[in-house]
């Protein structure tokens, strides 16, 4: 169980640093897996020489569905999206 810490200033605030700190643990958390997911979108876009659902004749390669892993940061636990090519 996590020890709650609450500090009051003056008599109109109260801050409970443990819900801020793991609020914060989690943006951080989803903008890291959000950012990683975007850089395996973007390096299929490189591979394949085509955005997602994009037909041109210089397309070299297909998008085949993707499949999830987990990976453990120093953020937490994140799900990555490894697209199959």
């Amino acid at each position: 169980m996590k020890n709650h810490y609450t500090k009051k200033l003056g008599n109109v605030i109260e801050i409970n640093e443990s819900q801020i700190q793991d609020h914060l643990g989690e943006l951080v958390r989803g903008t890291v897996e959000e950012t990683l997911n975007l850089m395996l979108d973007a390096e299929a876009d490189s591979l394949c020489n085509a955005a997602r659902y994009e037909r041109t004749a210089s397309r070299t390669d297909t998008r085949a569905g993707s499949y999830e892993r987990n990976l453990q940061t120093k953020a937490g636990e994140v799900k990555l999206k490894v697209l199959k090519l």
